[in-house]
């Protein structure tokens, strides 16, 4: 199956839209294919702001609109406590949201930017949306991450090379209770690596010390960055270390 045999075949979706590189492709391809496609942001604590800026921008380029919807997800006792199920409770809110709010306005297909590199046995996202019959056209089509960058790339799409950024609470050791203050002391941290010029990069925690990753590329440029680093990230945490096994 081709994307445009997709879209020939359900002509209204519904997308769960986080303005990364997937769904950002998979909604200029709906456009191109002339579906009738509503894309979702979900607004939750676990997104930073710059998400939902990243997404609009998109959403304005292509001239679609986007539905903004407000979940607190920190009211879930499954979700706070981060177990090793957190992901899987997580999504399954989302999803369960965006789902009962698109059948509202006449969108029965929803769909998500999951894609063929992603590995199904290693995501408990992938379960909670496989539960909610969220149908996923890239990976049904073939379509790795590597394929989507260049499709993006070709089709002049500002996401094409915007790093994989999982949500801020991926970056909490498992077990560690997730709060807000918490969330905001991460995005804090990281925010300030962009304004450095950091771009693939994760602030980690143990909800005490902060363990910072980079890639190899970048790693020169922390030692250069160390003291400025540290003062910055010894606002937010009891210590702040250089996890020197680089980022893939």
């Amino acid at each position: 199956m081709t994307l445009q045999e997709f879209f020939i075949q359900h002509r209204k979706v519904a997308l769960g839209f986080s303005g990364g590189v997937d769904s950002s492709y998979l909604l200029f391809a709906a456009i191109q294919n002339n579906a009738d496609i509503l894309p979702y942001y979900v607004k939750t604590p676990f997104q930073p702001a710059f998400e939902l800026k990243d997404a609009r921008r998109l959403a304005g380029e292509l001239k679609c609109g986007l539905k903004v919807l407000t979940l607190n997800n920190l009211t879930d006792v499954n979700i706070t406590k981060n177990g090793a199920d957190r992901c899987y409770h997580c999504k399954k809110r989302i999803f369960a949201a965006i789902k009962n709010q698109a059948a509202a306005e006449g969108y029965k297909v929803l769909i998500d930017g999951c894609q063929a590199s992603d590995d199904a046995g290693d995501r408990q996202g992938m379960r909670a949306t496989g539960e909610l019959e969220v149908r996923s056209p890239l990976r049904e089509c073939g379509i790795s991450k590597a394929d989507v960058r260049k499709l993006s790339r070709d089709a002049g799409l500002f996401t094409w090379d915007k790093p994989a950024y999982a949500c801020l609470a991926t970056r909490i050791k498992t077990s560690v209770p997730i709060t807000v203050e918490l969330l905001e002391k991460i995005e804090r941290s990281e925010d300030f690596m962009f304004s450095l010029g950091y771009k693939d990069f994760r602030v980690r925690t143990d909800g005490i010390a902060a363990r910072l990753q980079v890639t190899e590329e970048q790693m020169s440029s922390v030692f250069t960055d160390r003291e400025k680093i540290y003062m910055e990230l010894r606002k937010y945490f009891t210590d702040v270390t250089l996890d020197l096994a680089c980022r893939g």
